[in-house]
């Protein structure tokens, strides 16, 4: 039956049970709907929206398992709807509009389609969209007839995403014959030769989801076991570093948000997948997409008139993929730490260009143990095991619509490849796999993710080697309508398949309960090399012979000519700089990318060194991202990102080497281990194929691609290829430009002396420009001339590899020798754009750019010209000319630092004044049109009146040294103190490796505890001194941020017991933070003596997520851990949802123990009343703080440090975790 719940906002939810709710169970359920009424009536009659009936939304799987975890029984799915007038536009993809909420309001008349053997495998092709080609039908045909026997429905499913263009990449391994001439290589030949030509330290390439280059000696920190609540402990290992960026092009173009979050996800779970495990450590993400027309007045949106779009608009991909993407890495616990954004649309030659078929990468970096870098060779006997979600009626077909040109199929084939995110249960599926690979045993022989094809491709990969068999009934199915076909073939996300042998599978159960994870041994490796799916009773829907199921059908041919097309070059006149200049800081692709940062967690695991967000006033900046490998925080890996469609119109082969060396231009400013040869590459190809002239372009590009990798001494060693990037409307059709996304990783030697893009305004220095190109000025495929409606006629390139090699060099030892005090990249909007960037996170100074030294008569391509090149800001600039000279590398002194706020440009007789601020301005509108979609109008423009007004604020305490052995902490310490913290997590928790290290480095032996560990009994507590409640999205913040983790302390009578003697123990303490600090105040933990007045946690005022880094005052207070800091002003790490204190009473009744700096949006992030960052008890014992003073506890973990405090080992936050533990030694 079906109950109805009305909210205090009105609004309904659904509760579907196998029998009537107890009068009990219904209390329980007003408690966690936030005092939601049981409407008695058995149908409400009205207009409401929700979602479509035959999608169980993660919220609803979250919701139904915080029921189970309170003890509630039976039930079956909860939903929420929401009361509408018929002016509501609902997303057709994701929900539907109800006139009645009745009893039959989930049912859905379809049963299970038998399995289907088919007659006509042409006329199923065609009427299932499985995008076979003649050749392949022609080859199944002649499999059926080996066999003696009609395939079935699945059998053919089975093979068209198998064998997809998605899946098995046709074209990169096909046969192209350009201009009648047959080409020596493949294109994936062409891109392996670059790791035969340059190994360098390749562990593994081309043949697992990731690809490994060799790693440092690393420090594991981590539970002594996964299968119980256990002490960290510290253990060396060797590394290997894992590169992955994968492509959501068509999944986000018709749904954007769970298109990327999907995507998202799934790059996650291939780098989860890498040999035998390995871990993912930071994201990435690229957007490309038509011009989103925000305002009026941008010329360059005019020329093209918007078409009738066919599922969203472009404005409504940008701001819904990057929430999906967003979304997915905050609620998973990944940090997204650099990325890109680029519109675009143009008309000439008769072809229409634009991102109608949008990018939507997802890129990362990771590690793993060198000794898990490969997977073994399965064996006969071993036992197929998955784990993670349900299997629902979700992206069917996915892989093979994918590799079609959107809008070629009916939109119910293309809506049926929609797709379902729910990270929190990948994130608890990840924790299994991150307790087996820090296991000194890992037993995983091999490991693969679920993604096109679902368990069709996950499984038979796995079995690849020998044959399996699956038993489709052990397989866990959310929807009891599905086929067998649907079973085997959907693409339900946030599954891995791997393969184990049978006496590992109980030690991995134990750790997968305690996970709360899905397990499913599902079947097990043969030695017949079949794969088949057996049904316990009735056909099996798949058994064919492997080599027959993965095929043999001829190779593709790709047949073009050579199309030469010209663009028009733009005309301009240098006295129109200043509209110029403000035109291009417009662009989507160079305008502040505030909009995207502020609402992406780039801080969670307190191992990011380098994010986007740079300088005392915090704006995106940095093209570079790192990490730290361990939190000594040296070891480290850096990313990057490249791309130039614009150029790769107008000469393909530059196109890829402008962006291969954008990306490395980019990550030039990070000290790597062995400069360039530490760097690999990720190419991601997106190209309208099989279109004339095309084909040709495209070979071109990935030659051009391959030669210049191979010269500059690097390798590619992964990549991906989406070749249908054409959008097919009723009367036209829209090219995507043919681009290569290229991401850079590389080893760092110390992430601590990675140089920022901001300027220091130092006397005596200069801004050096230093030319990595070797050609001459040239504006195709620049920012401004897109402006100015133009690709341009002549495309820049790097003419000479050594010199660049040599460039490279140069810069990177000027690096190591700490010569260089800011540097930036020259990209996109050139030169002039690079020095503003440069100035605009300070809140003072300006620069004075003399450009004579520059033998170039002509301005506006000195300025505006994209060529591969860098600006540094140098001391002891006669020693610096002196290595540029050693390595024959051309440079000249451009500019220097002046205190006005001005931007000056001179040359010869031009000199023009441009105002810093006014321009930052202009340049950070962009991102406020776009924020007033996500966050509002108010709170848009509160962000953009204030983000200068609130630099940040620093206030130490003048005895201050920050140093270890001043504090007395021992980063070596390996015996026990006796002092025990317990980080205590629950199934969406990701901040408490951070946290248990805090707590460990300050000398807790520190206790890692699942909740299952308290509601089984197995943890009670007892000898724990400190309880520390952490950070992340626990039951993915369903009910509100920490709702369902309190319900399993309140309704479990043994973690209720544990909890409340611990509390009522006179010497302990307690911490939360974030959704730890969330969970106190629902508990009322924190002021007991308060009752049902006690404070709860309320949504931002901004109604969304907020990432930050932002300055808080300690004021005197009666906290154990932070009265020590009273009077100093600190930095710190904020990043939340639900965050904002709401105080009824006298500030004085709350103990705030931290106060914003600032009373205004964004730096008082969440509206919290009396600017409260923190609150702790009337004894000073049990604190709360939505801030992560864990996130912030190094000098190098802080988006911004001061530079007087530069040589700190640790910042004050530290002291914190020193206060509580002598507290406590005390108590003993």
């Amino acid at each position: 039956m079906i109950s109805f719940f009305k909210t205090p906002s009105q609004n309904i939810i659904a509760v579907q049970s196998q029998s009537a709710l107890s009068q009990e169970n219904i209390d329980k359920l007003n408690w966690l709907f936030g005092n939601a009424k049981l409407v008695d009536a058995s149908y409400l009659k009205d207009s409401f929206v929700g979602p479509r009936r035959e999608m169980i939304t993660p919220w609803s799987t979250s919701a139904v398992e915080i029921t189970q975890n309170m003890g509630i029984e039976g039930v079956l799915r909860i939903e929420e709807y929401f009361s509408i007038d018929s002016s509501y536009e609902h997303d057709p993809m994701l929900q539907r509009v109800y006139d009645e909420l009745n009893q039959q309001m989930f049912d859905i008349d379809i049963e299970p389609e038998p399995i289907y053997h088919i007659d006509d495998i042409a006329s199923y092709n065609q009427q299932e969209g499985l995008a076979l080609s003649q050749e392949e039908i022609d080859y199944l045909d002649g499999v059926s007839k080996k066999m003696n026997r009609k395939l079935t429905d699945s059998e053919v499913f089975g093979f068209s995403q198998v064998n997809s263009e998605h899946c098995r990449h046709k074209i990169f391994n096909g046969k192209f014959i350009i201009d009648g001439v047959e080409k020596e290589s493949s294109l994936f030949q062409l891109i392996k030769k670059t790791s035969a030509v340059n190994p360098n330290t390749l562990v593994s390439a081309y043949k697992d989801n990731v690809a490994f280059i060799g790693g440092p000696t690393i420090e594991q920190f981590a539970p002594m076991s996964g299968d119980k609540a256990d002490f960290f402990a510290t253990k060396e290992i060797d590394s290997v570093l894992s590169l992955k960026a994968e492509t959501h092009n068509f999944p986000t173009t018709v749904e954007p948000f769970n298109g990327a979050a999907t995507g998202t996800g799934g790059e996650i779970r291939d780098r989860l997948a890498g040999g035998k495990a390995s871990l993912p450590l930071a994201g990435t993400a690229v957007y490309m997409t038509a011009y989103p027309r925000l305002e009026e007045g941008r010329p360059w949106e005019e020329a093209i008139s918007p078409r009738k779009w066919l599922y969203q608009t472009p404005e409504q991909i940008l701001i819904k993929a990057s929430n999906g993407a967003s979304d997915f890495g905050n609620k998973f616990g990944q940090p997204l730490i650099c990325g890109s954004v680029l519109t675009f649309e143009h008309v000439e030659n008769q072809k229409k260009f634009g991102f109608d078929k949008v990018i939507m990468l997802a890129g990362g970096i990771g590690f793993g143990n060198r000794l898990d870098a490969l997977k073994d060779d399965p064996i006969p006997g071993e036992k197929v095991v998955v784990m993670g979600g349900d299997n629902y009626r979700i992206g069917m077909g996915g892989g093979a619509v994918s590799s079609v040109n959107t809008g070629e199929f009916s939109s119910g084939i293309e809506l049926n490849a929609v797709q379902r995110a729910n990270p929190e249960m990948q994130k608890r599926v990840a924790n299994v796999i991150r307790a087996l690979s820090e296991s000194s045993n890992n037993p995983i022989v091999s490991i693969h993710d679920h993604g096109a094809g679902g368990h069709l491709n996950c499984l038979s990969e796995l079995v690849e080697a020998t044959g399996g068999k699956i038993d489709i009934s052990k397989l866990p199915v959310g929807d009891k309508t599905l086929s067998a076909k649907e079973i085997i073939g959907n693409e339900s996300q946030e599954r891995m398949g791997m393969l184990v042998k049978e006496g590992d599978l109980e030690r991995i159960e134990r750790i997968a309960k305690r996970e709360r994870a899905p397990f499913y041994v599902v079947g097990e490796t043969t030695n017949d090399m079949k794969f088949t799916f057996e049904q316990p009773h009735g056909d099996s829907p798949i058994d064919m012979n492997l080599e027959d199921f993965f095929g043999k059908p001829p190779v593709t041919v790709m047949e073009d000519s050579t199309v030469e097309e010209f663009y028009d070059a733009p005309e301009y006149d240098a006295e129109e700089l200043e509209t110029y200049l403000k035109n291009v800081l417009k662009l989507e692709a160079v305008a502040c990318k505030d909009w995207l940062t502020n609402k992406a967690d780039r801080s969670v695991s307190g191992k990011v060194a380098r994010q986007q967000t740079q300088g005392e006033i915090q704006l995106p900046l940095s093209d570079m991202g790192a990490v730290a490998l361990d939190y000594r925080g040296f070891a480290g890996m850096a990313t990057s990102i490249g791309h130039s469609p614009q150029v790769a119109m107008i000469d393909p082969a530059a196109g890829s080497v402008v962006s291969i060396a954008e990306a490395l231009t980019n990550i030039v400013f990070a000290p790597l281990t062995n400069g360039l040869s530490s760097v690999s590459l990720s190419a991601n190809w997106m190209w309208p194929c099989r279109n004339p002239g095309e084909d040709a372009r495209f070979y071109s590009a990935v030659e051009a691609c391959s030669d210049f990798a191979c010269n500059l001494g690097i390798n590619i060693p992964t990549g991906k290829d989406s070749l249908s990037m054409t959008q097919q409307y009723e009367d036209e059709k829209v090219y995507s430009p043919g681009t290569v996304i290229i991401s850079a990783v590389a080893e760092v030697k110390n992430i601590r002396r990675i140089v920022s893009p901001v300027l220091a305004y130092i006397k005596g220095t200069y801004l050096y420009y230093i030319d990595f190109s070797f050609d001459s000025f040239k504006l195709g495929g620049s920012a401004f001339a897109q402006t100015m409606n133009k690709v341009g006629d002549e495309a820049p390139t790097v003419k000479d590899s050594e010199y660049f090699k040599n460039a490279f060099a140069a810069v990177q030892e000027l690096v190591n020798r700490g010569l260089v005090l800011a540097g930036h990249d020259v990209s996109a909007g050139g030169m002039i754009t690079a020095m503003l960037e440069m100035c605009f996170a300070n809140p003072h100074g300006g620069l004075e750019a003399r450009l004579d030294k520059i033998r170039h008569s002509d301005l506006i391509k000195i300025l505006f010209s994209e060529n591969p090149g860098v600006l540094v800001q140098v001391k002891h600039h006669h020693l610096v000319e002196k290595i540029l000279d050693d390595y024959g590398v051309g440079h000249a002194i451009v500019a220097r630092p002046i205190e006005e706020r001005k931007l000056i440009i001179e040359k010869d007789e031009f000199r023009k004044e441009f105002d810093v601020d006014h321009l930052r301005d202009v340049w950070y509108k962009t991102s406020y049109l776009l924020d007033t979609k996500q966050s509002g109008e108010e709170a848009a423009s509160a962000r953009f009146e204030n983000y200068k007004k609130q630099p940040l604020k620093f206030e130490f305490d003048a005895a201050y040294t920050g140093k270890l052995q001043d504090m007395g902490l021992n980063p070596d310490r390996t015996e026990a103190s006796g002092i025990r913290a317990a980080v205590v997590r629950e199934k969406g928790t990701n901040g408490d490796r951070e946290m248990a290290y805090a707590l460990y480095l300050a000398g807790f032996d520190v206790k890692d505890v699942h909740m299952t560990d308290l509601t089984s009994g197995r943890e009670n507590l007892e000898d724990v001194d400190m309880l520390v409640f952490c950070g992340g999205f626990s039951n993915s913040d369903v009910f509100g941020s920490a709702k369902g983790w309190a319900g399993g302390f309140l309704y479990n009578e043994k973690a209720k017991t544990s909890l409340d003697n611990f509390y009522a123990r006179k010497d302990t303490l307690s911490l939360g933070v974030c959704n730890g600090c969330q969970l106190m105040m629902e508990l009322g933990l924190v002021f007991p003596e308060m009752g049902d007045n006690h404070p709860k946690m309320h949504h931002n005022k901004s109604g969304k997520f907020e990432s930050t880094f932002i300055s808080v005052d300690i004021p005197e207070n009666n906290s154990v851990m932070l009265k020590s800091l009273k009077g100093t002003t600190l930095g710190i790490w904020a990043a939340h949802g639900e965050g904002r204190f709401v105080l009824p009473e006298a500030e004085g009744e709350y103990g705030v123990s931290a106060k914003y700096a600032y009373d205004d949006y964004p730096a008082n992030p969440n509206g919290s009343d009396y600017n409260a960052a923190a609150l702790c008890s009337k004894d000073g014992r049990h604190l709360v703080m939505m801030p992560h003073l864990e996130r912030t506890i190094f000098p190098w973990q802080n988006a911004y440090y001061p530079f007087k405090h530069r040589k700190n080992d640790v910042t004050p936050w530290m002291e914190a975790f020193i206060n509580a533990k002598e507290w406590l030694r005390k108590q003993k």
